[in-house]
C-alpha cells in the first residue's frame, strides 16, 4: 500500500526496493551497517516518504536552497522574515579564523543582497548561552571583514576610505530548540533587533538581527494553522509529518516542486547516505559540545554560588572582627575607668 506522500509523489521508492539497492552495494551497505537501528528506520522512513525530510541541516538545505542554482527560493524566504523585498545575488564562500564557535550551528549560508548588504542565516540544533552576546560578535565579525576588504580594495586604487561604502549586515539565527528566554513570547516566533536611540535621533548603524525559535513556531502551527506564506517556508524547512506536508502543498501549491526535488534527491542513495552521514556527524558533535556546555553552565553557576557564599562567610567573619575589637575597645575603657577610681 503506498504511503500517503507517495500518491503525490510518485517516485517515491518503496522500503524493500531501497533495501534491495543497499545490499546490493557493498559500499552503502557497510555505511548503512555503521548506523544506528533507530538511524537505519529514519533513513528509510524518509527515503520512502513514510516521513519528509528535514532541510535545515547544512547538505539539504544548501541542495534545495543553493542561491547559485535558483536565488528566488532564497530571496522569497529572506524577504518574508526580514518583511521586506530583496533579492539574493550570490553566496559568499565562508573564512577561517572566526571570532565566534560554531560547535552548535548544523547549518550556515552568508549571501550578499542586490542593495550590497550581507545576510548570514544559521540553523541551531541547540540555542548556545548567551545568544545575544553570540550573536552580536558573529555580526561585529562580519562587519569588521567588511571593512578590512573595502579598506584594502580602497588601498589599491590610491584612494582613501570611505565609510559610506559599508554594507548593513544582517544577522537571522533559526532555533531548532531555542533558548529558554524566547518562551517568554510564546506568541512570537519572528523576532527582530535593530538599534534605535532614545530621542529618536536617526542614525544608520549596520547591524539587524532576526531571531526565529522553531519550537515556538511549531506550537503556533498546531494551533493557528498556516496562515502567511512565511508559515509555508518554516514549515517546508522543518517539518516531516506527511499531514503537514500535504498542508502545506494545498495552502502553497508551488511548494510541491521543491519536495519533488528532495525525492529526486533521495534516488540518488550514494550521494543521500553520504549526506545523512555527515548529518549524524554535526548531530553527535552537538549533542555532546551541548552537554558540555549545560555541564560547564552548572559549573559556573555553583562556582557563582559558593563565592557568595564565601563572601558572606568573609563579611560576617569581618563583622565578627569589628565586634571583637569593639568590646576589646570597652573593656580597655572599663578597665581605665576602674584604674581611675580606684587612685
Amino acid at each position: 500500500m503506498p504511503t500517503k506522500l507517495q500518491t503525490y509523489f510518485p517516485l517515491i521508492r518503496t522500503r524493500k526496493e531501497i533495501m534491495g539497492e543497499i545490499q546490493h552495494s557493498p559500499v552503502l551497505l557497510a555505511t548503512f551497517q555503521s548506523w544506528k537501528p533507530e538511524h537505519q528506520d529514519e533513513f528509510l522512513d524518509f527515503c520512502s516518504g513514510v516521513r519528509g525530510v528535514k532541510l535545515l541541516y547544512d547538505s539539504f538545505f544548501k541542495s534545495i536552497m543553493d542561491p547559485e542554482q535558483d536565488p528566488k527560493r532564497l530571496s522569497d524566504l529572506l524577504s518574508l522574515l526580514m518583511n521586506r523585498k530583496v533579492r539574493v545575488l550570490r553566496e559568499l564562500p565562508h573564512e577561517g579564523g572566526r571570532i565566534t564557535p560554531d560547535t552548535l550551528m548544523v547549518m550556515d549560508i552568508i549571501v550578499q543582497l542586490e542593495d550590497g548588504s550581507i545576510t548570514t542565516v544559521e540553523v541551531q540544533k541547540y540555542g548556545y548561552a548567551f545568544p545575544g552576546q553570540r550573536a552580536a560578535c558573529y555580526s561585529a565579525d562580519m562587519l569588521l571583514r567588511q571593512y578590512k576588504k573595502l579598506r584594502d580594495d580602497f588601498r589599491k586604487q590610491n584612494k582613501r576610505m570611505n565609510y559610506r561604502a559599508i554594507k548593513p549586515v544582517y544577522t537571522i539565527v533559526l532555533y531548532e530548540s531555542s533558548p529558554s528566554v524566547f518562551g517568554k513570547y510564546p506568541d512570537t516566533y519572528v523576532h527582530h533587533f535593530r538599534q534605535v536611540s532614545d530621542t529618536g535621533l536617526e542614525m544608520e548603524l549596520l547591524e539587524e538581527y532576526f531571531f526565529v525559535p522553531l519550537d515556538i513556531f511549531r506550537q503556533i502551527l498546531q494551533n493557528k494553522g498556516i496562515r502567511n506564506r512565511l508559515d509555508a517556508w518554516l514549515a517546508f524547512l522543518s517539518l516531516d509529518d506527511p499531514e503537514w506536508i500535504e498542508k502545506v502543498i494545498s495552502a502553497y501549491p508551488d511548494f510541491r516542486p521543491l519536495y519533488e526535488e528532495v525525492y529526486e534527491m533521495c534516488l540518488n542513495l550514494e550521494r543521500v547516505m553520504g549526506m545523512y552521514s555527515e548529518l549524524l556527524k554535526e548531530l553527535d558533535s552537538n549533542t555532546v559540545q551541548y552537554m558540555i556546555d549545560e555541564m560547564q553552565e552548572t559549573i559556573n553557576q555553583k562556582n557563582e554560588l559558593l563565592t557568595q557564599k564565601d563572601e558572606q562567610l568573609n563579611q560576617k567573619d569581618e563583622q565578627l572582627n569589628q565586634k571583637d575589637a569593639l568590646i576589646d575597645n570597652l573593656r580597655r575603657q572599663i578597665d581605665e575607668l576602674r584604674a581611675a577610681q580606684g587612685k
